[in-house]
């Protein structure tokens, strides 16, 4: 696959996770049988990012994920997005590197950064 098929593979996947809710879906159609992940917080597998999904919709129903761009070289992906768990709050910034190999997303890293209120520069994030 290009690199421009697994952008395409990975916001495909972002968006049917979180934004239309439907993780089975997602994890079936775009993550492999082997799914390792680095976040710390998070266990391996296809059947743990679903179970992880349904949680953080149980949490926080109106979650929004708004990926603001997505980059990609050979088979690594980088989406920069904007994480609202609910209505109204600042959000965070999310950094996400994915792995796919075979046209399937097979490992997964992850980087948040809360919004801050105040910022030392005239910046934004996005």
């Amino acid at each position: 696959m290009s690199a421009a098929d697994n952008k395409a593979l990975v916001t495909a996947f972002y968006e049917q996770a979180f934004n239309d809710y439907q993780p089975e879906a997602a994890a079936t159609t775009h993550l492999g049988e082997s799914y390792t992940q680095h976040n710390p917080e998070a266990q391996d597998g296809p059947g743990v990012f679903v179970g992880y999904v349904h949680w953080l919709h149980g949490q926080f129903p109106d979650l929004r994920l708004d990926i603001k761009r997505v980059i990609a070289e050979a088979d690594f992906v980088v989406t920069h997005s904007s994480l609202h768990l609910k209505p109204g709050d600042r959000g965070m910034a999310v950094a996400d590197f994915w792995r796919v190999a075979d046209g399937k997303i097979v490992e997964h890293w992850d980087v948040i950064q809360e919004m801050p209120e105040k910022s030392a520069n005239d910046n934004p994030m996005f």
